[in-house]
């Protein structure tokens, strides 16, 4: 019940109080490609990424989830799709496509799929609709857009975005920065946003990263 509770109070003072923003002139684009119930993705959502929000790293960042991953379509009928974890896999990634589309606020379908991650990380992700409470976002929309034909678009959508990357998704989670891909360092990928924005006002967040590498 403890940890429960210290979840949901992290979660929410991460991701849906208000973020200060800075002016910045070209925010980086950072697309993640993941699946659903890979381990090392959902490691790497809960423990890596969640951070940009912790700092202001988000202030400068495009960030796309694209949750397909491993998925691959079905030749003879595109609407199908097989996952690395079927078929709870193929659900959640389906959850999260709708989730993304109806939730134009990135702080809340982040922390909607930080929490779904977080529970697939302990083995617990079939209790995801209680992050729709513990977060207090709405369910409905979401579960609308899942059991319409809107969420099998939008899983086809990723899909031939994911399968049509040039170079090729190797692993997951894929990281691309800028339509470049940042490949086995990924979970480095601070350093990169940072060398990549172009931005008149540097974060503190860019700052820390760079005096680490004088250090270095």
């Amino acid at each position: 019940m403890a940890s429960a509770l210290f979840f949901t109070c992290l979660t929410c003072s991460m991701f849906l109080l208000t973020i200060p923003c800075y002016v910045a002139n070209q925010k980086v684009t950072l697309s993640l490609y993941y699946d659903s119930l890979s381990t090392s993705c959902a490691t790497f959502i809960v423990k890596n990424l969640a951070k940009i929000f912790d700092d202001d790293l988000i202030t400068i960042l495009n960030l796309r989830l694209v949750p397909w991953g491993d998925a691959y379509a079905n030749k003879s009928n595109n609407s199908t799709a097989f996952c690395q974890h079927r078929p709870d896999g193929c659900k959640l990634s389906s959850l999260e496509a709708c989730a993304i589309n109806v939730m134009h606020d990135v702080n809340k379908h982040f922390a909607l799929i930080y929490c779904i991650e977080f529970l697939a990380i302990e083995g617990r992700h079939k209790e995801w609709e209680t992050c729709f409470s513990s977060l207090g976002l709405p369910k409905k929309p979401t579960l609308n857009c899942y059991n319409s034909s809107n969420a099998t678009k939008l899983e086809q959508n990723y899909g031939n975005e994911t399968m049509h990357l040039n170079p090729p998704l190797k692993f997951v989670p894929w990281l691309v920065l800028n339509d470049q891909p940042i490949g086995n360092d990924y979970e480095n990928f601070a350093g990169y946003v940072c060398k990549a924005y172009k931005g008149n006002i540097v974060p503190m967040a860019c700052q820390s990263v760079h005096l680490k590498q004088k250090t270095e």
